[in-house]
């Protein structure tokens, strides 16, 4: 405990009243982040229509694409993710999401002039480099738009910018396919033929310059609770970093609460990666639909009951949150956890393509409600001054196990143990009820370590305000 006491220091002993921007400056801060976050999805998950083509032109395996899927992503976040979140608690946040959002649309654009499977995978690593440093540093200004009895909302609104992006991504990108499956390969200058999906690519990849340059014009706000702060050389407020070995002692110290639950999340993200990549495939390949087809209908789904469930989840949060206290959020996931098992049984055993959609509905809503539930899960864990390096450790620990294992386990199930692509349906199955079960696993087990620590340090917080 006394460690803790150290870690926390005297920025947390205080708790001086706050100022915050204009409510409509926060929701239009709150916009642009979600577009932007739309877009590192749209980017993303555009892939998974893309598969069929890229293995016929390519010759590539089910493995290979898997990799460009999610390891490719996943090493850059182990390499850049933690120090862009150490950048994010003393830097200027908006410089760093501009930036970011340059980076990785320059990079999906360069995938569709590739003529070969290794420049693609580092191609397709650039935009996991650039993607790191966005979510870190949007919750950390959401936060700092927001009081925290109002934040919930703004940052629910955030999270569906994955289902927005990852539906987007296939109902456009089916129908840009079609588009571009009638008109052929095209002639570019000074580059040459280029094939449909490889336009694609450059149709996605492209627009999201703008987003970087609207982006770089928003205003950098003030680090709000007990953060030591600097002047920058061009006059703005800037905090300065709480010191690495506090932040090591404080996580030393709720080791067990952390490794717990970052491990929870992290084996849900194996499941819903894993599914996400391969969605698109078990329909071509099992029910014989085209691509275009389970695009569209796919990306609804996620479209709808992909924003309703994270919504939904925020609402469910906080529900239980004044029920329950620190516990509640908890208890909401373990219930939707173990509503969703039946869900995934029916959607991939199911004969008939069109009766598996209303399973995988399900499978698309419950799940999702984690997402509006764990910002909130894990910045209740934290003082103000080690946001960005919180969330930047949850993501490297979502990333790496869902990024770099979801899409990769599914497809070495259909390669090397039923050594039939047509089995993909089976690997979906077999893989996503093995990992909700660990996550329930490592969910019990972080239960009580993590309500011990969300009440120590709301008892820290209340401590003030009753002087």
């Amino acid at each position: 405990m006394a460690n803790e006491e150290a870690a926390l220091g005297p920025a947390v002993a205080a708790d001086a009243p706050e100022t915050y921007p204009s409510a409509a400056y926060g929701w239009f801060v709150v916009f642009v982040l979600t577009v932007a976050y739309v877009f590192s999805f749209l980017d993303r998950q555009i892939l998974s229509l893309l598969v069929e083509p890229m293995k016929r032109d390519l010759h590539l395996s089910d493995t290979q694409i898997s990799l460009l899927q999610g390891l490719a992503f996943a090493l850059c976040n182990v390499l850049v993710g933690l120090p862009l979140g150490r950048l994010v608690d003393s830097h200027r946040r908006t410089w760093l999401v501009a930036g970011g959002i340059a980076f990785w649309s320059l990079a999906t654009a360069a995938c569709g002039l590739v003529r070969g499977y290794g420049a693609l995978l580092v191609l397709r690593m650039g935009v996991g480099a650039g993607e790191a440093v966005l979510t870190p540093a949007a919750n950390s200004l959401i936060g700092d738009h927001f009081p925290p009895h109002k934040v919930g909302l703004p940052l629910a609104v955030y999270s569906i910018g994955i289902y927005i992006g990852g539906g987007l991504a296939l109902v456009i990108g089916a129908t840009i396919i079609a588009g571009t499956l009638q008109s052929g390969p095209m002639l570019l200058p000074l580059i040459g033929e280029i094939r449909p999906w490889q336009t694609v690519f450059l149709i996605i990849g492209l627009p999201g310059l703008l987003v970087a340059l609207v982006a770089l014009c928003l205003r950098e706000p003030r680090r709000t609770g007990a953060v030591h702060s600097v002047i920058a050389a061009d006059g703005s407020e800037v905090a300065a970093a709480l010191p690495l070995r506090d932040v090591l002692a404080y996580l030393r110290e709720n080791k067990r609460a952390f490794l717990a639950i970052n491990l929870f999340m992290g084996f849900s993200a194996v499941a819903g990666y894993g599914v996400a990549a391969w969605i698109p495939s078990m329909f071509i390949r099992r029910y014989g639909w085209s691509a275009v087809e389970i695009g569209h209908i796919y990306g609804l789904l996620l479209l709808t009951f992909g924003t309703a469930g994270v919504l939904c989840g925020g609402w469910l949060g906080d529900v239980m949150t004044r029920r329950h206290g620190a516990a509640g959020r908890l208890r909401a996931a373990l219930w939707v956890k173990l509503v969703t098992i039946p869900l995934i049984f029916a959607y991939t055993l199911s004969p008939d393509g069109t009766l598996a959609l209303l399973p995988l509905a399900g499978a698309v809503f419950l799940p999702t409600f984690l997402n509006g539930l764990s910002p909130a899960i894990i910045q209740q864990m934290v003082p103000n001054q080690m946001r960005g390096t919180a969330i930047s450790i949850a993501l490297l620990v979502i990333n790496l196990l869902g990024l770099g294992l979801g899409p990769t386990l599914i497809a070495l199930m259909t390669d090397r143990v039923f050594h039939d692509p047509a089995m993909i349906h089976l690997a979906i199955l077999t893989v996503s009820v093995a990992m909700l079960l660990l996550s329930l696993t490592c969910l019990l087990i972080g239960y009580r370590p993590y309500v011990a620590l969300v009440d120590r340090l709301q008892r820290r917080a209340a401590v003030p305000a009753a002087g």
